[in-house]
Order: structure tokens, then C-alpha cells, then sequence
């Protein structure tokens, strides 16, 4: 049903912390695939799916959007789901986002998702936190949010822009509010 995939930068914890959260995804048959995406060519990724049955897919490129396009290209599924290397998706997430794919696929009208937004509990609060806070208020959903999305609809819109700098940002701009979804399942970032 989704293809997941999750840009990584060669950190292994980041990876693995978002990995252990998808684990109940997968045994309830929701997640058909996991990619993870790594442009350092130092190993440590490659061996992390190794291990953890996912595909590993290198890429060419520095920008997050390079590597974001190159999962989106190898990935198999009609759902899309980008998280990034560090997400933890909270107890929930399964049944709302099976509820929402069977709701947008019924409906025929193109919509895409994303997670609302936690702050670890045992984060230490920074200014760069409440500035990112206040930017949700005013602006909408991050990119540390994640994307839910059918490839359709993302191939319509034109996916991640390889070049270009804050592709995801700009991804959630194309969408729009009309065309988003704010789920109530929750993702903290980690690591």
C-alpha cells in the first residue's frame, strides 16, 4: 500500500529510531516497502538496510530534494510517504492514514497529508524551536512534518524539485492548504 521513504545523511541512530517506529506499519501490512535514501557513500546506511530489509537507494546530488526525487522514482507503491531520518511516527498513525488513503482513493479529488507536529518531550527548548513554532502558526506545516501523497497526485504536481533549494517547502507550497490534510497522529522528531 505505501512506499516509504527516508532521506538519510549517512547517520545511522536518526535512521534507525525512525525504522523501529514503522515496524508496527509493516506488520499490519500497510507499509509495503521502506527506502532509504543516502548520497555519502560511507556504508553505514547501506548496512543499516541491509539488515533491516529495506532498499537502499544512493543518489547523485546534495540537496534534499535530490534525494527525495530519488526515492520517489524507485519506490513501487501508489502511496508516497516521506519522513524524514529522525521522524517517529506516535501510536495511531496506522488506522488514520489507512482511514485517509481509503477516503482520498473513494473521493477521486487529490489530497495529500501530513503529521502533526510534537516536540520530544525531552528536547531542550531554543529560540530556533519557538521561531519554528511560530512559522507552523503562520505559515503552515514544515517539511519535518512528513508527506503522505499519491504518486499520481505527486507526479501532477511535479514532485521534489532535484536542484533546488528547500524542494520540500516547495512541495508543500504547490499543495496548497485546499489540497492538505493535517492528521492528528503525531511525529516527533528524534536525534
Amino acid at each position: 500500500m505505501l512506499s516509504v521513504i527516508i532521506p538519510t545523511d549517512g547517520v545511522e541512530q536518526t535512521a534507525v529510531a525512525t525504522l523501529a517506529a514503522l515496524v508496527p506499519g509493516a506488520a499490519a501490512g500497510i507499509i509495503r516497502e521502506v527506502l532509504l535514501v543516502d548520497g555519502t557513500r560511507n556504508g553505514v546506511i547501506e548496512r543499516v538496510a541491509d539488515v533491516a530489509g529495506c532498499r537502499f537507494i544512493g543518489y547523485e546530488g546534495s540537496t534534499q530534494g535530490a534525494a527525495l526525487a530519488a526515492g520517489a522514482l524507485q519506490a513501487r507503491s501508489q502511496w508516497l510517504l516521506f519522513l524524514p531520518a529522525g521522524a517517529v511516527l506516535e501510536t495511531g498513525w496506522i488506522n488514520e492514514t489507512s482511514q485517509f488513503i481509503q477516503a482520498v482513493s473513494a473521493s477521486g479529488r487529490d489530497r495529500a497529508a501530513v503529521f502533526s507536529y510534537a516536540r520530544s518531550p525531552y528536547a531542550d527548548t531554543s529560540f530556533r524551536d519557538v521561531f519554528r513554532a511560530v512559522a507552523r502558526k503562520l505559515l503552515g506545516p514544515q517539511p519535518d512534518q512528513g508527506l503522505l501523497i499519491a504518486r499520481d497526485h505527486y507526479d501532477r504536481i511535479g514532485g521534489y524539485p532535484p536542484q533546488a533549494r528547500r524542494s520540500e517547502a516547495r512541495l508543500l507550497r504547490r499543495l496548497g492548504r485546499s489540497s492538505r490534510t493535517m492528521l492528528h497522529s503525531r511525529i516527533v522528531m528524534v536525534g
